[in-house]
């Protein structure tokens, strides 16, 4: 019985690895991208193998490199620290498929509503904050006012359709939310609503959205914001609104471990973003 439903659970995860990596190799092939003639294995098998790695791994890379090796899904698999480095070579193009599927998600939904909402990762504990070699420099000391509590660490900016993701920045710690909305691309079609809480409240941000594309900042006001407050039913509107982004937080963060282990800050900020771009690809393929 035991064996039967560890052989049903691989079948299932087998299905889910093999649809993401045709879900990838039919969006290289459309990209016109090409893998390196003497690659043994397919920028599609190392992004499928990083994405299984976030989602079911806790984001161990070689984890998923084994499993990959030993269940015959990758049979020319490389080893761990040629993996490593191609990965690491790969992450534009992961940042590329990204943008590209989020813009075709835009697209397709037309003048929609999205919200726009930021998370923290911690690289450490904080009593380990002086020993920390992977950041370094109080940039990355941030305060997350949702739990009253300091980290160091980075802010996750977010903006979700329907709970997907369709944009992401990485931002330091330290780095107040309203600075995303200049990093953040903020490509949605004219006439869309992007709600948001107090933390990106700009009014200058607002009116420029509205005036150049017709986009709609819909901001939580403090009860310190003296112009511009809301209506009763406004701010009910905007509090329903937000209630979904939490849900996709929680369910990203419940991939990841108590800590991301990696070596490098720019190995950190790519796990970071395995974990987002798979809940992407879950919800798409699924």
């Amino acid at each position: 019985m035991e064996y039967h439903l560890q052989k049903n659970s691989f079948m299932l995860c087998r299905d889910k690895i093999i649809s993401v990596f045709c879900f990838l190799d039919d969006l290289l092939k459309a990209m016109r991208h090409q893998d390196h003639s003497r690659s043994l294995v397919s920028d599609a098998e190392i992004l499928t193998t990083a994405f299984l790695a976030a989602s079911n791994y806790g984001g161990h890379l070689n984890a998923a490199r084994l499993h990959m090796l030993d269940y015959g899904l990758v049979p020319a698999m490389i080893s761990e620290s040629r993996f490593n480095r191609r990965l690491h070579r790969l992450a534009p193009l992961l940042e590329v498929i990204f943008f590209q599927v989020g813009t075709q998600l835009k697209a397709i939904a037309g003048a929609s509503d999205y919200v726009l909402d930021s998370f923290p990762v911690a690289a450490c504990d904080n009593i380990r904050i002086a020993r920390s070699k992977l950041l370094k420099g109080n940039q990355w000391r941030g305060k997350w006012s949702a739990m009253r509590r300091y980290f160091y660490g980075v802010k996750v900016q977010v903006l979700t359709l329907k709970g997907i993701p369709v944009e992401f920045c990485i931002t330091p710690g330290s780095q107040n939310d309203v600075k995303a909305l200049h990093k953040l691309p903020l490509s949605v079609p004219p006439e869309s609503t992007i709600y948001a809480d107090t933390a990106y409240t700009d009014f200058q941000t607002e009116d420029d959205a509205f005036d150049a594309e017709g986009i709609h900042l819909a901001v939580q006001r403090s009860s310190r914001v003296k112009n511009r407050k809301d209506t009763p039913w406004a701010a009910w509107l905007k509090q329903q609104m937000r209630k979904g982004i939490e849900t996709t937080f929680s369910m990203i963060k419940a991939k990841m471990l108590r800590t991301i282990h990696a070596v490098t800050q720019n190995g950190f900020c790519i796990k970071i973003a395995l974990f987002i771009i798979s809940y992407t690809f879950e919800n798409l393929i699924s």
